[in-house]
């Protein structure tokens, strides 16, 4: 088994994500997605749930399309606390865009569509922990199996938002390397192995599903800037693991730089974190 050297509370923090056209994206997230637009002008958007910042857009009009061997995001998961929450994401869905996948993961119950710039985006709520299932290994058991989206729909009340209690609840990576995904964000940053599948590794703090996933499914090989995923940041509980973290992923060879808020590193495929406390 995995030991997770980051403590549990570890957590997903903000996504920052570079479109060329902002309106037709802020509206998106806010009347599909349910999120609220907490600040807004020309050129930025903060979006989030409850007063919490979650989604930051930018808008790059002169930035190039994401291309299709850049390495990036595959999907920003945003997680609500309960059945009758993504039962109204389903509803906003039906009425107002298209659904690409809706799935029964053994360990949640997830929607997944794409924003107006190709973004990938999930919904998802978690089933209680425990009745998460383990391999003898001591990772968990996740599966992809059809959702009952008709069950999930009758659970809706009607609610236009986000609940307050909602978050980003893990961020899935397109990366070039399984192996250089897993060298970074395991033996430097310090998540564990929860799962690895054909192609595929997922993260996380703690005993959490997954944290971070990343996938090699469909050969990408570069590093990308322009369009798509500019930053994520991953959240401590605490200023000492910070500089653990730091210290821990300079002696690895990763240039880990300091901002007023906390660090940014780059992993392997030069995607941008921020880790703050």
């Amino acid at each position: 088994m995995d030991q997770a050297t980051l403590p549990s509370e570890t957590e997903i923090g903000r996504v920052a994500l570079t479109v060329a056209d902002l309106p037709p994206t802020v509206d998106f997230y806010r009347d599909v997605v349910g999120l609220q637009v907490l600040d807004s002008d020309d050129d930025r958007t903060i979006l989030g749930a409850g007063g919490q910042e979650l989604l930051i857009l930018n808008r790059r009009p002169d930035a190039p399309a994401r291309g299709s061997a850049g390495t990036g995001l595959y999907h920003v998961a945003f997680r609500v606390p309960s059945r009758a929450a993504l039962g109204d994401a389903l509803k906003r869905i039906e009425s107002e865009w298209t659904l690409s996948g809706a799935s029964d993961h053994g360990v949640s119950e997830a929607l997944y569509l794409s924003d107006p710039a190709g973004n990938g985006v999930e919904i998802y709520r978690d089933f209680p922990r425990a009745s998460w299932q383990e391999t003898p290994s001591g990772h968990v058991e996740m599966v992809t199996e059809p959702l009952d989206t008709q069950s999930v729909a009758a659970a809706a009340t009607g609610e236009q938002s986000m609940p307050a209690r909602s978050d980003i609840g893990h961020v899935h990576l397109e990366v070039s390397s399984v192996e250089t995904a897993r060298s970074f964000y395991a033996n430097a940053l310090g998540l564990r192995v929860r799962a690895a599948y054909d192609g595929a590794v997922f993260l996380a703090a703690g005993d959490y599903h997954h944290h971070i996933g990343a996938n090699v499914w469909q050969g990408r090989s570069r590093p990308h800037a322009g369009q798509g995923l500019a930053w994520f940041e991953i959240r401590f509980p605490d200023e000492a693991t910070l500089a653990t973290t730091r210290k821990r992923l300079r002696q690895s060879g990763y240039a880990v730089s300091e901002t007023d808020t906390g660090l940014t590193v780059r992993d392997g495929d030069d995607i941008e974190l921020r880790l703050r406390a």
